[in-house]
């Protein structure tokens, strides 16, 4: 889709109800779209994109048995409350909050809209549900266990980079609840030890401050880069992965995404895929089904994914045990 065909996409998203409130029949589902990043990013065209691509696959037309109010935080987290609140005051039947942190200021704007949050890290330490199984609220939707596979990318990383002694690991302090992020870091300082690394944390706050980040990981004189899960750094990527570039760095990420801007590795599910099987939870929703009663999805399969062209810049021997078992490898 070109940008401007996405543009008027979302244009007509976010004025459709001025435009046929007088005609749009009883049975079209309103749903509210909450994204992270800009609505002109590549980024947020791309997790939009599949999330149509899912509702299409159900039989869903735009304007017809289904409209989408869009609304986006241009990755200041501080919009979502507010823009929640913009969405429930369109009277949505449904929001879907891409992330943990949208979900969150969803379920504390309402107890009583269902709430699909297709990319939560853990949703039980975070308390968007009170399990997996049996949610119990007004929130379901998908976990992609982003947290608790940080120690095997650290682990992957140390086997692609045996030499390496010293990794900078940048994260986003807020992008989950308190102890998913205390947990996520003392996993990961067992891990590095456990490997033999020197690990230096180095954390954002927004994109505005990623630039002193990699000042300070070029000052550290690390071997590589270990980014955490977090939806505002994967808003970011492209430029993350141009940043380490410039500083010859390899980086190791959780998304695929990464890899195919030029990142060394990933390791992980498969985030757009999941934006995409939001749709099915929306669906079921739209037919009767009440979110505390619909289990959240886990991933069955996590992708490795490796750029022999990035390793080879960065004159790393990717070892041969590594590249028979990854599911990406770009040349």
């Amino acid at each position: 889709m070109q940008r401007r065909d996405f543009l008027a996409v979302l244009s007509l998203a976010l004025t459709w109800p001025f435009v046929v409130q007088a005609q749009q029949p009883k049975n079209v589902a309103r749903i509210g779209f909450l994204a992270t990043g800009s609505l002109e990013s590549p980024e947020t065209r791309a997790s939009f994109d599949a999330f149509r691509e899912g509702l299409r696959e159900l039989g869903y037309v735009e304007g017809e048995n289904i409209v989408i109010e869009v609304r986006a935080a241009d990755s200041n987290m501080e919009r979502f409350p507010a823009l929640v609140n913009e969405l429930i005051g369109l009277k949505v039947d449904i929001i879907v909050a891409l992330n943990s942190l949208s979900g969150h200021a969803a379920k504390q704007a309402t107890s009583t809209i269902p709430i699909v949050v297709p990319v939560m890290g853990d949703p039980v330490e975070d308390g968007l549900v009170a399990s997996l199984a049996r949610p119990g609220g007004n929130v379901t939707g998908l976990t992609f266990l982003g947290p608790q596979l940080v120690p095997k990318r650290l682990a992957l990383l140390k086997e692609a980079l045996p030499a390496a002694s010293r990794v900078a690991v940048l994260w986003h302090p807020r992008a989950y609840g308190d102890r998913t992020m205390d947990d996520m870091v003392a996993e990961t300082e067992t891990a590095g030890k456990a490997l033999g690394l020197q690990l230096q944390f180095v954390g954002v706050q927004g994109p505005n401050e990623l630039d002193r980040a990699f000042t300070t990981i070029g000052a550290a004189h690390v071997d590589a880069v270990m980014l955490f899960p977090s939806p505002m750094l994967f808003n970011e990527r492209t430029r993350i992965v141009d940043l380490g570039r410039k500083l010859r760095l390899p980086l190791i990420s959780q998304a695929k995404e990464f890899v195919e801007l030029g990142g060394l590795m990933s390791y992980g599910a498969d985030i757009i895929d999941f934006i995409r099987r939001g749709a099915t939870y929306v669906d079921k929703i739209i037919k009767g089904a009440k979110p505390a009663d619909l289990p959240v999805e886990q991933p069955t399969k996590f992708g490795l994914s490796i750029n022999l062209k990035a390793a080879k810049e960065l004159g790393v021997d990717i070892p041969a045990t590594l590249l028979t078992s990854a599911d990406l490898v770009i040349e």
